[in-house]
């Protein structure tokens, strides 16, 4: 009758600890891995592929006050691939709404309201607004800690 007991209480406790945690991740902050080399130096500088699984940063990604936060030029930002939904990028915020930018591929864009403009920092190995366009602010998330190689 106590090993019941005891299993009960423990598939209760992790159960709420699971939707508590479920919760947090979901509304207000989430942990997220950093992949390649688009962001290097600033993410996954001595990316190598035979040590990438031990050498990747991961960062906190806050979900919870975006509707007040005023986006500005240089913020590192995470949004839903326009390419891919459940893959999410890290880029950085080079142009607001109303700036012109002039790409090899775009003759000038004028950065329409509601969106911004993303690059990668590593750009020769980056996909970013260059090869599909302005991003939607409603899709950014913004990131509140950067944090290097949890090994």
């Amino acid at each position: 009758m106590g090993t019941v007991n005891f299993v009960w209480n423990l598939t209760k406790n992790y159960f709420t600890f699971g939707l508590i945690g479920l919760t947090v991740s979901d509304r207000y902050a989430s942990i997220v891995p950093v992949g390649g080399i688009s962001m290097s130096p600033t993410f996954n500088p001595h990316d190598d592929s035979s040590m990438r699984a031990l050498t990747r940063d991961f960062v906190v990604m806050e979900k919870l006050c975006l509707e007040k936060y005023k986006f500005s030029l240089g913020d590192v930002v995470v949004f839903s691939s326009p390419t891919n939904h459940k893959e999410k990028n890290i880029k950085r915020i080079t142009a607001l709404p109303g700036d012109l930018v002039s790409t090899p591929h775009y003759d000038a864009v004028v950065i329409p309201e509601g969106h911004c403009w993303v690059e990668g920092d590593n750009q020769a190995w980056s996909l970013d607004s260059r090869s599909f366009g302005p991003v939607r602010y409603i899709l950014l998330h913004i990131l509140l800690l950067m944090k290097r190689n949890l090994t």
